[in-house]
C-alpha cells in the first residue's frame, strides 16, 4: 500500500505545527470561535453536541496494520476508548478536547495520517471499492487512481473554496461497490471496444435535502486524460456553482438546472483548454504509482474447497460466516474476508481500541498487515488463506468481530443522529441497535437474504437513507422523533433512490414498521428474488397497505 514521500511527511508535520499555533490563539481568546472555525474544518475538526469531533482521512478505505494501532492509541489518550468508522472509508473521534488537538495530529502524522480536507468546501476523501486489487471481477485496481486523485486534489490551490464540499468515487468493477452514482463525480473503469481501459464519467450525484443520481457525461475516457478532465469539471462547478445559497451550492443542482448535455460542453469546451498541458498523466507516473501496490508474496495453493466445505458442515456458525462474510479473491486459496461491524455490542461503525489493537494483530497474522474500511461502515481483511478461515474466525470470536450479517437485515448504515450531531433531527444508533436485536436470528436473518437498511438522522443524509433497499429517515415534529420510510433504494452498479412509503411513523413503531416490510416481502417474493427484486416487481402498493392499511 502506498506510503507518505518526502512531500506528504513534510506538508502534515508542518501543517500540525500550524494548527498548534492556531489552537494556542483560539485558547488564549485571541481567536473568536467564528474566527477559529474556518481554520479547525481545514483540518477535520468539528464542534458538535457535546464536545469536538475529528474526522481522519483513510484515502480509499486503506489501512495498515501500524496505523490500526496508532488509532487505538488515540482512542485511548484522546477519545473514551473507541473510534466510529464512517460512510466516506474514514474514521471519527467523537469526545475530542481542544487543547489536546496538536498533540493528537502530531501523533496522526507519526502513522501517515491526517485529517486536511476531510471537511469543508474542498475535494474530500476520494473512496474506491473496498476489494480492490484483489476482487475476481477487477478490471484494473482502481488504488491506483485514487492516490494519484489525492495528490492532485490536496491543497489544489484553484478548489479550496469551491461552493460546496465535493466527493469522488473509483471502480475499477463492472460490480459497483463504491456507489459511485451518488457522488459528485464517479468513476468507472472498463474497457472500449478495443479492449483499452478507461472511464466512464459520471457527474451530478448526491443525497441529502435533493437527491440525485449522477448522469453519465463521458462513455470513455483514457486514463492519460484523467485529471485534465477532473479539473475541467470542476473549473465549471467552481465557477458556475452557486455561492448564494447553501442548498444549492452543489454540483448536482448546477447539472439539474442546465442539464447533462449542457454542462457536458461547457466542460469540453475546458478541457480542450488543458488537455495537451501538464495535467497529461504520462505512463511512467501511473506505473511508480502502481509500484506501491504490488501483490503481496502469495503462496502456491491448491483451491481446497473440501476442507472448508467439511469445517463448515462441522460447525454451523462457521458456515453461516462463510455464507455472509466471505467473498471470492482473485488467487486461488485465499478469500476476501469481511468484518461486521454491526453487533449487537455497540453502534454501527463503532470499534473499540482494544479491538483495534486485535484487528491489527490479526492482520499481520493473516492478511499481510494490510485492512480496509467500507462505504458500509465494516472492515476488510483482503488476503486470508482459506486454509487459516476457520482459525481466524476463531479470533474474531473472541474479540466481538465474527457477526455473520454482511449484506443482511442488521448490516445496518447509521449515521451518528442527535446521541452526537448538532444538525441532526432525531436518533440514528437507538434505531440501528433496536432492529439489531429484534432481527438476531441467523437462520431467520439468511432466509430474509440480501437487503440494505440505511439510517439518517436529518435530511443531510449521513447515513444514505435515500440509496437503502429500505430508507430510514429521522425528522421532528414538534419535539417528538418520528420516521420516514424509502423503498427500492439502491447504491449499487443499479443506483436508484428509493420511493417513499407515506407519512411518518413515530419512535415506538419504527421497528414494527421495518418487521412488516419484511414480512410483506417474504409473502410476496418470488423464488431466489433478493428484496430490492421483489421491490421492483411489485410496486408500493403491497408495502404500503400492510404499514398503512387500505385507503
Amino acid at each position: 500500500m502506498y506510503r507518505y514521500d518526502e512531500f506528504d511527511a513534510r506538508l502534515v508535520k508542518e501543517r500540525a505545527d500550524q494548527f498548534r499555533r492556531q489552537v494556542a490563539r483560539r485558547l488564549s481568546g485571541e481567536l473568536t470561535e467564528d474566527q477559529f472555525k474556518p481554520l479547525r474544518l481545514m483540518n477535520g475538526l468539528y464542534l458538535q453536541l457535546h464536545a469536538y469531533m475529528l474526522r481522519i482521512n483513510v484515502p480509499y478505505g486503506a489501512l495498515s496494520s501500524r496505523q490500526m494501532r496508532g488509532l487505538a492509541d488515540i482512542a485511548r489518550k484522546y477519545d473514551r476508548g473507541y473510534g466510529h468508522f464512517t460512510t466516506r472509508q474514514n474514521i471519527q473521534f467523537n469526545w475530542i478536547q481542544l487543547e489536546q488537538v496538536p498533540d493528537l495530529l502530531a501523533d496522526l502524522a507519526a502513522i501517515e495520517m491526517h485529517g486536511i480536507q476531510s471537511s469543508g468546501n474542498c475535494i474530500r476523501n476520494t473512496t474506491s471499492d473496498q476489494y480492490a486489487g484483489v476482487a475476481a471481477d477487477e478490471l484494473e485496481d482502481p488504488r491506483v487512481y485514487c492516490e494519484i486523485i489525492r495528490q492532485w486534489s490536496t491543497l489544489h490551490p484553484e478548489f479550496s473554496y469551491l461552493p460546496r464540499k465535493f466527493k469522488i468515487a473509483v471502480t475499477g468493477s463492472p460490480n459497483d461497490r463504491a456507489a459511485v452514482a451518488v457522488h459528485d463525480i464517479g468513476l468507472r473503469m472498463h474497457r472500449n471496444a478495443d479492449g483499452q481501459p478507461g472511464f466512464e464519467v459520471l457527474v451530478g450525484g448526491g443525497q441529502g435535502r435533493t437527491p440525485h443520481i449522477a448522469k453519465s457525461i463521458r462513455d470513455w475516457l483514457p486514463p492519460e486524460d484523467l485529471l485534465s478532465y477532473l479539473e475541467a469539471i470542476l473549473r465549471v462547478y467552481n465557477q458556475d456553482g452557486r455561492r448564494d445559497n447553501i442548498y444549492k451550492a452543489r454540483i448536482k443542482i448546477l447539472v439539474h438546472q442546465i442539464g447533462a448535455d449542457e454542462f457536458r460542453r461547457l466542460v469540453d469546451e475546458e478541457w480542450e483548454q488543458i488537455r495537451d498541458s501538464e495535467l497529461h498523466l504520462p505512463q511512467d507516473e501511473v506505473d511508480r504509482i502502481h509500484a506501491y501496490f504490488a501483490p503481496p508474496a502469495y503462496d502456491e495453493l491448491e483451491d481446497d474447497q473440501a476442507t472448508l466445505d467439511q469445517q463448515a458442515g462441522q460447525d454451523p456458525a462457521f458456515a453461516a460466516w462463510l455464507k455472509a462474510n466471505i467473498a471470492q479473491h482473485k488467487i486461488p486459496g485465499y478469500a476476501i474476508v469481511n468484518i461486521s461491524l454491526k453487533s449487537l455490542e455497540a453502534p454501527p461503525g463503532d470499534m473499540t481500541d482494544t479491538q483495534m489493537e486485535a484487528i491489527a494483530d490479526l492482520a499481520d497474522e493473516y492478511s499481510f498487515g494490510e485492512l480496509r474500511v467500507n462505504h458500509r461502515q465494516n472492515l476488510v481483511l483482503a488476503d486470508v488463506r482459506k486454509d487459516r478461515l476457520h482459525a481466524l474466525w476463531q479470533e474474531l470470536q473472541k474479540v466481538g468481530l465474527a457477526t455473520a450479517n454482511i449484506g443482511h437485515v442488521s448490516d445496518i448504515i447509521a449515521c451518528p443522529g442527535l446521541d452526537y450531531c448538532a444538525l441532526a433531527n432525531a436518533r440514528s444508533i437507538p434505531v440501528a441497535q433496536a432492529i439489531n436485536e429484534r432481527f438476531t436470528d441467523l437462520d431467520r436473518l439468511h432466509d430474509i437474504g440480501a437487503v440494505s437498511i440505511n439510517i439518517s438522522g436529518c435530511m443531510n443524509a449521513c447515513g444514505h437513507h435515500h440509496v437503502g433497499n429500505i430508507g430510514i429517515l429521522g425528522v421532528d415534529k414538534k419535539g417528538k422523533e418520528f420516521y420516514q420510510f424509502t423503498l427500492g433504494g439502491s447504491s449499487g452498479t443499479d443506483a436508484a433512490l428509493g420511493d417513499r412509503t407515506g407519512r411518518a411513523l413515530p419512535a415506538d413503531q419504527t421497528v414494527d414498521a421495518v418487521e412488516t416490510i419484511l414480512n410483506t416481502y417474504l409473502e410476496q417474493r418470488a423464488s431466489d428474488e433478493t428484496f430490492l427484486d421483489t421491490y421492483r416487481r411489485v410496486g408500493m402498493e403491497p408495502f404500503q397497505e400492510a404499514l398503512y392499511g387500505s385507503a
